[in-house]
This record gives C-alpha cells, structure tokens and sequence, in this order.
C-alpha cells in the first residue's frame, strides 16, 4: 500500500517535471544532464589516463586494443555535445538569456522542452554504442573509410552514433532557433541591440554559427551512414569517391564548434567580471564588434585541420595566414577583460574565487590560443600534426577554457538559481577556494607535459608508447588524478548525501516554487521591470 501511494506521489510530480517549459526550469535541467554526462565523460578520461601512466598494456587486454579507440571516440563526444554545450549553450542561455533583455519568457517553450528531452535520447543512443558489436572505435572526426568499409569493427555502432550526433543536432538547431528569435525579436521596452549584456550577444553569435553548419555536419553524417547500409560511394576512392570530400565538410562544422563551445563562454566570463567589479566590461561594443569578427573568422579557417592531406601552398598560406588573424580580436577580449579588472582595490579580486576563475580562464585561454598560433603556421603544423602537442593545445582552450567558465559560472550564480546554499559552497568559502587551487595545479599538470610529449612527437591515439615518454605521460596521470579530486571539494565531501538528495528533490521538482521566489531582488537589480508570470 506504502509503495502504491509513493508511486502515485511521484508519477504526477515527474510527469509535470518532463512536461515544464518555464525557461529557468528547463535551464537548471540542462545543467543537471550536462553534470551526469560530464561524469561519464571524465571518468572515460580518467580510464585512459590510467592506460597511459606507463607503457605497455595497463588495463587493456592485449586482445582488445579497439577498447581503447572506443574510450577516445566516447571522451570526445560526451564532453564537446554533452557537456560544454549543453551546460554553456542550453543551461545558462536558457536561465539568464530571458533575464537579460527582460522577456517573460523564450519565444518558443514548447519547442525549449522538447530539445532536452530528445538530447537525453540523444545520449541513450551514443552509450548503446558501447554494447553494439564491438563498439564504435572511429575517433571522434568518424573519418571514412575506417568509419564506412569492412575495416569498421562494428557498423550497427556507428549507426547509433550517427543517429545520436542527428538527434543532438536537431536539439540544437531547435534551442539556436528559440535563442535566436528570442534576442532579435522578444527584447523588452527600451532594451535594444546595442544596450544588452555581452551574454545575450554570445548566444546570439553561437545560435547563427550553429544554424549555418550543423546542416552540413547532418549532411555528412547522412552521407557515411547512406555508404554504410545503401551501397553509396561517396567516400570510396576504389569506385570514384573522395574521403577527403568528408573531410571538408567535417571541419566545415568542426572548427566553429569551436567557437560554439567558447563564445557562451566569452559571455558568462563577462557576466561574472561585470558582475563582481560592479562595472561595465571595458570596450563594451569593441567586445561584441571581437566575438563577431572570432565567429566569421573561426567559420572560413576549416583548412588548418588538414595541413598533411596534400594541400596547395597557395591554400595552405590562406589557411595559415587567417588562422593567425583571429589572433587579434581574441586578444582584444583579453585585453579588455584585463583592463576592467584595473583600477579595482586589489582585495577586492581575492574575496570571492568567481573572480580568481575568471583570471584563470584568461590565463588558461591565453596559453591555448598562443599554442593555437604556433600550429597555425603550416610548415610547423606538418611536424607536430596529430602529435599530443594538439592535444595540449585544445585542451588547454576547452577543457581549461569551457570547463572553468561552467564552474565559475555556476559558484557565482548557484544561490540565486537555486536559492540554497547547500547543494554547492558559495564563491567566497573555503572548499570552493581548495577546489580552485587543486583545479588549477591539475590542469596544468595533466595537460603541460603533452606540449612536450607533442614536441617529442609522441603520437595520439596510441595505447602504448617508448620509454622514453614515461616520465611526462606519469606525470599527466598524476595531474588527471588532481583534477578528479578537486571535484570532491566542489561538491563537499562532509555533505555528499545532501547534495545527492537536493538534487534528486530539486531534478523531480519538489522545490520549483521556491527556484524562482528567492532571486526576485537580484533581478530586478540587474535588468528592470519584467512581467508578473516570469517569477510563478
């Protein structure tokens, strides 16, 4: 009778939860799924760290080395579709971009629901790729002919990783769509183009690279899954077709996914400098003049990706030399974040650890993008390609860059999302101060010895290694393992179980009422007047 009545008690409370479209809700949801991929995503990588802290065979049965491609194709998807984007793009731009300009609500919240619950379908797809044959061990680029001919292990698992990565695009081809209509077309009185924040500006930038190349990632995928299963040959070079073709039109998509991932960014950095200075960013139009200028640069430089594929010099001097180009409005963002940090009392940058995240953002970027220009050069570019240089390089700007934006976005605005101060420590506490510090020590320890390790041309993708590389592969293991422990300072150890319960309670909707009650004052501070129905 018992288990009859909780049945009952919860069946309405998840069915309203699945069924919410308020845009504050349907936010925190993406938050929270980008948190349960992202585990997933972070423990595979802790599994091939694991792999690589020694040479030889670790935790890899000789007979199944394919396990390893599966964990680095796996790695790569989770955290660039299931964490960066839905935690950057859906999450914040769901819950601030209505804030911001003063709609009650997005222009479409039935179409906002739908998109996260076909990402959760989405993510089904992918993780039953594992147990499909032998799983999809393709890299996360998919690149024929090793993802299309009978060298494929396991077509029926790329299959649901095609229909995965389909369904995840459509999800977001959707929200752009909602972001989209919403900033040029749902701003409140008086608000205009030139006088919103830089975050609504970001999503704006991120919605219109999304709608011009997911189309061409669909068509791709379409065209590998057509050569798997319908005798297509698109991407055979035996009976007349290209592989290179593919290539193009994956890095059409892939270099602004990029941008994609890091411009949300760009915005919530904004958001929390503006913030705890209390000053608008320096340069605010050249800011938003910077991102565009990233975003139309970032979407013509596809070509650097493919240096080694017998490129003319002529192509490969264009490539090279835009590459380095979008050097100069990122470093325009730099400099003006820096300068608005300038003329504050120096204190002022210690009390909360949101502001220290935003400084380690800016250096962690810096860093990335100086690697970015060393092998945009082409000639560079042929010694260190598919080397862990390029690992360190990306990493450096999206796993230090994307990440720590999500997590300095989150310290600094999680009592005024969820109006506790329990599930997570608040900015200025000392767990969210040891979390930073161990964050920062392993990063920079997981991911500097790749620089030398690329510089040493040790190969990516590759279980085992000389030697000779022992030692910087032992100590990016060590760093891994720093980083997976300052998670446990985010999330308190002496309050894990509470936190676990608030989120299940808050997941299923038992505390919606009072989400939305405790942050009234802070944002009428912020943006102004907003109709009644924003905050029930």
């Amino acid at each position: 009778m018992g288990q009859t009545f909780v049945c009952w008690t919860l069946c309405p409370t998840f069915i309203s939860s699945v069924k919410n479209c308020n845009h504050k809700g349907l936010g925190i949801y993406y938050l929270l799924s980008s948190f349960i991929f992202g585990i997933s995503g972070t423990l595979i990588s802790v599994l091939i760290r694991i792999e690589l802290y020694s040479s030889g065979n670790r935790i890899l049965s000789p007979e199944n080395q394919n396990f390893y491609n599966i964990k680095i194709t796996l790695h790569g998807f989770l955290m660039i579709f299931y964490l960066v984007m839905p935690g950057l793009f859906g999450g914040f731009g769901n819950y601030f971009i209505v804030i911001f300009q003063g709609s009650p609500e997005v222009v479409y919240p039935r179409v906002n629901n739908f998109s996260i619950l076909i990402l959760s379908l989405s993510y089904l797809l992918l993780i039953l790729s594992i147990i499909s044959e032998f799983g999809g061990g393709t890299g996360w680029t998919l690149y024929p002919p090793l993802s299309t001919s009978f060298m494929n292990l396991s077509p029926s698992s790329i299959g649901n990783i095609i229909f995965g990565l389909l369904i995840s695009g459509i999800s977001s081809v959707l929200t752009s769509l909602n972001f989209w209509i919403t900033i040029l077309s749902l701003r409140s009185i008086g608000i205009t183009l030139k006088t919103i924040s830089l975050f609504p500006w970001s999503l704006l930038i991120t919605s219109g690279m999304l709608l011009l190349t997911l189309p061409i990632l669909t068509g791709a995928l379409l065209m590998i899954l057509s050569d798997i299963n319908y005798n297509t040959l698109f991407f055979d070079p035996i009976f007349g077709g290209d592989p290179i073709f593919y290539q193009h039109l994956f890095w059409f998509f892939g270099h602004p996914e990029v941008y994609i991932l890091i411009i949300p960014a760009f915005g919530i950095i904004s958001i929390i400098i503006s913030g705890i200075l209390q000053k608008i960013i320096f340069g605010n139009p050249s800011m938003i003049f910077a991102m565009s200028c990233i975003s139309l640069l970032g979407s013509v430089v596809w070509g650097h990706h493919m240096y080694t594929i017998g490129l003319e010099t002529d192509t490969r001097s264009y490539f090279s030399g835009v590459t380095i180009l979008i050097s100069l409005p990122t470093g325009t963002k730099i400099f003006n974040w820096l300068s608005t940090y300038l003329g504050n009392p120096s204190l002022l940058l210690l009390k909360t650890n949101s502001s220290l995240f935003g400084l380690l953002f800016l250096l962690m970027f810096t860093i990335g993008g100086s690697t970015g220009i060393i092998i945009g050069n082409a000639a560079v570019d042929l010694g260190l390609h598919d080397t862990y240089y390029i690992i360190a390089h990306f990493h450096f700007v999206l796993s230090l860059g994307a990440v720590i934006a999500i997590f300095s976005g989150i310290i600094f605005n999680i009592e005024k999302i969820i109006g506790s101060k329990n599930i997570l420590p608040s900015c200025s506490s000392n767990n969210s101060f040891y979390n930073l510090v161990l964050t920062f020590i392993g990063i920079l320890i997981t991911f500097g010895p790749m620089h030398f390790l690329g510089f040493n041309v040790m190969p990516r993708r590759i279980p085992d290694f000389p030697d000779s590389f022992i030692s910087w592969n032992f100590l990016s293991s060590i760093g891994s393992g720093i980083t997976l422990l300052s998670f446990g300072f985010l999330f308190k150890f002496n309050c894990w179980i509470t936190s676990l319960a608030q989120c299940s309670r808050l997941f299923l909707g038992h505390v919606a009422k009072n989400i939305f009650i405790n942050q009234t004052a802070r944002e009428l501070i912020i943006v102004g007047l907003y109709a009644q129905h924003m905050f029930g």
